[in-house]
């Protein structure tokens, strides 16, 4: 009770030190002070490099022989790219898209390919234009050869959770013209032109994606699980023949029923084991 007290003392005294970020805006308004947001500030710092040709700067920065130098180049163009769909495509026409796939195709430090891959993230996300690009240059092909280096785990997880996020685009940007009752909006028309899905099929895609559950951690399994099922029919008849996969489905379905279990008897209902084990579940029903 005491430490209940001494909690809704401290809740009173910081609400009296400190004020809601909407109420703030309200009264600047008055005084004609616009307050911006990180997100505001961090696309208009983007916009800026764009204006004074910073970022061909950058992007040539992507050339240098010196790993550190690429490594924050491409630090700096994913946070330029996320959101900002100007700078995107100035990005595609200074020949950003074609580096930094080069980058992840030769050998160089994790952690240089670690902020490229980030680059590359950014610059496809919501992009349709940059996905028909990217799957024209071979980008598959590249990402393939990068999930499939030893020691490269953590990388696989983030390549699995981009084809998961292109994947869902294309089919949220599916829905969205079906809600708004547009016959063909310019969007949706991008999106089809990315086959995306076929070229995941020929590429070997649904082996390599199943083949990624075996990763220890819970994390790297949720995202190939989420994969997984965007890609399943895509890759149905793969799946429902990989025996290794049902095997590895079959095991982490025992391991998550326990774990659930413990969960509820921990008093969480149906908790982040609990969706896991689910995943699974659709998963062998599935392929059954």
């Amino acid at each position: 009770m005491e430490s209940s007290k001494e909690d809704k003392a401290r809740q009173a005294e910081v609400k009296r030190l400190f004020r809601p970020i909407e109420e703030l805006k309200r009264d600047f308004e008055e005084l004609n002070v616009v307050i911006e947001t990180d997100m505001q500030i961090m696309m208009d710092n983007a916009q800026d490099l764009l204006s004074f040709g910073g970022l061909q700067v950058v992007i040539n920065g992507l050339n240098s022989t010196e790993p550190l130098v690429k490594e924050y180049a491409a630090f700096v163009l994913g946070a330029a790219f996320s959101s900002n769909p100007k700078v995107q495509v100035e990005a595609i026409e200074g020949g950003a898209l074609q580096k930094l796939l080069v980058i992840l195709a030769t050998e160089q430090p994790l952690a240089a390919k670690k902020k490229v891959l980030f680059a590359l993230c950014s610059l496809l996300r919501h992009f349709p234009y940059a996905q028909q690009q990217f799957l024209k240059l071979g980008g598959l092909q590249v990402l393939r050869s990068l999930v499939q280096e030893k020691g490269t785990e953590v990388l696989a997880v983030r390549v699995v959770t981009l084809l998961y996020d292109l994947v869902t685009e294309k089919m949220f940007a599916e829905e969205e013209a079906k809600l708004t009752q547009e016959t063909f909006p310019e969007k949706l028309q991008q999106y089809r032109q990315v086959h995306l899905l076929p070229s995941l099929r020929e590429q070997g895609w649904c082996e390599i994606t199943a083949h990624l559950l075996a990763l220890p951690e819970h994390d790297a399994r949720e995202k190939v699980l989420q994969t997984l099922g965007a890609l399943l029919v895509t890759c149905w008849d793969h799946y429902h023949q990989d025996s290794q996969l049902s095997r590895m489905l079959a095991s982490l379905q025992a391991e998550y029923q326990l774990l659930a279990a413990q969960e509820l008897q921990d008093g969480e209902d149906e908790g982040y084991f609990w969706e896991l084990l689910g995943s699974i579940n659709s998963l062998l029903k599935e392929l059954r």
